[in-house]
């Protein structure tokens, strides 16, 4: 007797054809048992864990079973292995301790159980799984997101939520120590140093909360820096939550709440050539009630603005030019003055001073995008079509379908 369908949900969705054509990777040999296995066939896609329990009260000396999800070959699954990987993993410990899936009454309660997965994970992403009346299962399906950028300790970690929201407790102990630090103005070398925490675990830290979408990042504020709108400063006319969201986060504390105008005027103030401190010299009545620093802040969050940054460039062999491995015009004077502990004006002061250096503006393309990464979201994997295919017994067979095998490199 080899491999078959026990249950599948919606009944009769996995044809014969398409079952003889994975069996081999649903109840497989030993060597792959216990992995999470993605086989592809026939505009179909399967995701399955196939386990052994060994125990001479079984039949042949062992049970064989795998429950799976079946998707659309086109779909997106990552979100959906550690869901079939725990399935598994509950599933064994049922048989073990109450022989959950080898007694044919309490193997009934697959359907149900098969029936709730296909529709709450598809409607909702999470279910909640009653097996009896001391065993439940809670699964959710958790959003796959893109790996954060690398953060550098001249980047300035925001909030991109009230700070307040956050629970300390929720978060590591690092995280817990940095937190009070972030205030959307200290960059992550001076965060390390108020806090006394070292460098490369405030910039772990710092990518962790990049990940959960907690904080973005920005560059560091002077006002001797430089700033330019870009199309985007449109979506502040045309956006009404957006202006709202805008006006509050610039207003000054205590003060009316500032006008679209003037807040409007302010940004398209800022042009190259233009620093922010000819700005506030400038448009001293549009800033009676605007924060400046706020203004610059939710203006690079948004991408309404970007900085131009300048890059010094060593154009003659001079060995008096230090540290001359920074003056390649691969690095900004943020890097350069994070890096040497020299100040804006030391820096200003020192390049001037050589005629062998010239200082470049242009854009840091990590700070285009708010957050410093783009922002691709994919849709979410509950939402996917998918059933369930339960299989229990094991046998052999050839195949031709592609397989992806998430072990130790092995691909069959």
């Amino acid at each position: 007797m080899g491999p078959k369908i026990t249950y599948q949900v919606p009944e009769d969705f996995i044809s014969r054809e398409l079952f003889d054509t994975v069996q081999v990777y649903i109840i497989t040999k030993p060597e792959l048992q216990n992995k999470l296995i993605t086989v592809t066939a026939m505009e179909k896609k399967l995701i399955g864990c196939p386990v052994c329990i060994e125990h001479k009260k079984y039949t042949r000396n062992a049970l064989h079973f795998n429950l799976g999800f079946v998707c659309d070959a086109r779909a997106k699954t990552c979100a959906l292995e550690p869901i079939v990987k725990k399935l598994a993993g509950y599933l064994t410990t049922l048989e073990l301790e109450s022989g959950f899936i080898s007694n044919d009454e309490s193997k009934q309660k697959l359907i149900p159980i098969m029936t709730i997965l296909l529709e709450e994970l598809n409607a909702t992403g999470k279910c909640t799984l009653p097996i009896d009346e001391s065993n439940t299962i809670h699964l959710k399906v958790i959003e796959q997101r893109p790996d954060p950028p690398i953060v550098q300790e001249y980047d300035v970690p925001v909030f991109t939520q009230d700070k307040d929201d956050f629970l300390n407790s929720q978060w590591d102990l690092t995280t817990q120590q940095i937190l009070p630090y972030i205030d959307g103005f200290r960059h992550v070398q001076k965060i390390s140093a108020e806090a006394d925490v070292e460098l490369n675990l405030v910039r772990i830290a710092v990518q962790n909360l990049l990940y959960y979408n907690v904080v973005t990042l920005v560059s560091i504020l002077q006002y001797s820096n430089v700033y330019c709108t870009t199309p985007k400063i449109q979506d502040l006319v045309d956006d009404k939550c957006l202006q709202d969201e805008c006006l509050s986060y610039v207003t000054k504390p205590g003060h009316k709440r500032a006008s679209l105008r003037d807040v409007f005027q302010l940004y398209c103030g800022l042009s190259p050539g233009t620093t922010v401190r000819d700005l506030i010299c400038r448009y001293t009545l549009q800033l009676q009630r605007v924060d400046e620093r706020k203004l610059i802040q939710f203006g690079l969050m948004k991408g309404l603005i970007r900085r131009l940054q300048k890059y010094p460039v060593k154009i003659a062999r001079d060995e008096r030019s230090h540290p001359a491995r920074l003056y390649t015009g691969c690095h900004s004077y943020d890097e350069i003055c994070c890096k040497t502990g020299m100040s804006y004006r030391e820096l200003d002061e020192r390049l001037e001073n050589d005629p062998n250096i010239i200082v470049s503006r242009g854009a840091n393309p990590a700070y285009e995008i708010p957050g410093g990464r783009a922002r691709n979201s994919p849709s979410p994997a509950g939402k996917q079509e998918a059933s369930m295919l339960g299989a229990a017994a094991r046998g052999r067979s050839s195949s031709g379908a592609r397989v992806r095998h998430h072990g130790n490199g092995v691909r069959p």
